[in-house]
């Protein structure tokens, strides 16, 4: 089952906005090294530890220190690499984060050095090259500080290698898609017990942004125990895991049989959960197959065929409501982008329940048919069939997917008592998941 999960995590690619649409004719496959822009699905077959090794960033040799100088009026330390590329590095930055154990608790891996006592306009003593490539300075107060070369490498000021450093921490990246998707799918055991099997499910969980688990045991619990390989869940109104069946007098849509329209969970809540977990613990005789679209692509299609409906959605704040009690009585109120995007403009998350979308619209009576105009060209640009993924959860089957990029819905089923369709359901954060996912990357691959 891992080769499928691997063959995604090698394939990984860069994505940073997708500027066309491609339709699944067929089986179509992920290109093993995609250029921007491009829609992912599978290609390539390769083990689980090559495909996890090769979409992580290649870490070479440490560099080292040709030559250290002193721009005094610029206040910046300028190092030459023996490569021949320059670094530069400002006099203040430098002090601040001085490594010697008076200025950082070392247990902790955490500055002891109080911002009062930092002096923001230092200059610099001397700086010199010990004989193992050490670069050390004395400040004005002759304190010392020693940086490793590579250390200062990894945080060099130029825009490339902030971004290399920001993709290494961050993972940014994406593998956008449509329906000719084959969900990376791995084994649910494996991933418990096996690091460079769990590293991979959560590489591709967060570059393509779902992954499939197989023969988990079919009883309750099972999403607990798939967290603790993370850390903890996220406790929400509805508990730590909950229950999604056919309820009499649901406090929820999704405790009905009806159909659900494709929406992300919680954007009633101003900081969603990240990621999901759905376990199915028995399924209907007829209907309820799950459906999922990838929300970033859609959000990027609908920028470049329709800027002004982008526009819309990424700078009106709409109103979010859930009321009800579950685990405890609960009123949650918020007001969420439908898109919200970083400060370069990179989609980030989608905010959108049409069930939860509170009837009070806080904006300008002239906003207001823009509004409903743009949300209705999204919803209709992600709902077309060649853009949605559909899928039956088997009893044993449980999805892990990302709850910020990912909209997912499910079809209407039959009920009945005999065969009650019965999924549990829990929900992490991705500081959680992405904390574990570098961890993980560290025990396999010894990185720093």
């Amino acid at each position: 089952m891992l080769s499928r999960l691997a063959r995604c995590v090698s394939n990984a690619g860069v994505c940073r906005a997708a500027r066309q649409v491609v339709k699944g004719h067929g089986k179509h496959r992920l290109p093993a090294v995609p250029p921007p822009a491009a829609i992912a699905s599978p290609r390539g077959h390769q083990t689980l530890a090559t495909a996890a090794a090769a979409s992580l960033p290649t870490v070479g040799a440490p560099p080292g220190v040709r030559h250290a100088r002193t721009l005094d009026r610029e206040r910046l330390l300028q190092l030459e690499w023996e490569d021949g590329t320059c670094s530069l590095y400002p006099f203040t930055w430098l002090r601040d984060n001085c490594q010697c154990p008076h200025c950082t608790l070392q247990s902790a891996q955490a500055r002891s050095l109080l911002l009062a006592d930092l002096d923001v306009h230092t200059g610099v003593d001397r700086v010199q090259l010990t004989e193992n490539n050490k670069v050390t300075i004395t400040w004005p107060d002759q304190h010392s500080s020693e940086f490793d070369p590579e250390w200062l490498k990894k945080r060099c000021f130029s825009p490339e290698a902030r971004q290399a450093r920001q993709e290494e921490l961050f993972l940014n990246e994406r593998e956008y898609w449509d329906s000719s998707l084959r969900i990376p799918t791995a084994s649910f055991e494996e991933v418990l017990h096996d690091d460079k099997a769990a590293l991979a499910w959560l590489l591709a969980l967060r570059r393509i942004g779902i992954v499939y688990l197989k023969g988990a045991p079919v009883e309750q619990g099972q999403v607990a125990r798939l967290s603790e390989r993370i850390g903890y869940l996220r406790l929400t109104f509805y508990g730590h895991t909950w229950q999604v069946e056919d309820k009499p007098m649901a406090n929820n849509v999704a405790y009905t049989s009806g159909k659900l329209s494709l929406h992300t969970d919680y954007p009633a809540l101003h900081y969603p959960p990240g990621v999901q977990f759905l376990h199915c613990l028995a399924q209907a005789r007829e209907g309820g197959e799950s459906e999922v679209v990838d929300g970033f692509h859609m959000a990027e299609v609908l920028r470049r065929n329709d800027p002004e409906a982008f526009r819309t959605l990424s700078s009106l704040r709409i109103d979010f409501t859930d009321t009800g009690t579950d685990y405890c009585d609960f009123c949650v109120q918020s007001k969420n982008h439908i898109i919200n995007m970083d400060n370069e403009g990179r989609v980030v998350r989608i905010n959108y329940n049409n069930a939860t979308r509170d009837s009070v619209l806080d904006m300008p009576l002239d906003k207001v048919q823009p509004f409903y105009s743009s949300l209705k060209a999204y919803v209709e640009l992600m709902t077309q069939p060649e853009n949605v993924v559909t899928y039956k959860m088997e009893p044993g089957d449980l999805v892990t997917f990302d709850n910020w990029r990912l909209l997912h819905g499910r079809k209407s089923y039959m009920s009945d008592a005999t065969c009650r369709r019965h999924l549990e359901g829990a929900y992490l954060d991705w500081d959680e998941v992405m904390s574990r996912l570098r961890i993980l990357r560290r025990a396999v691959h010894g990185e720093n």
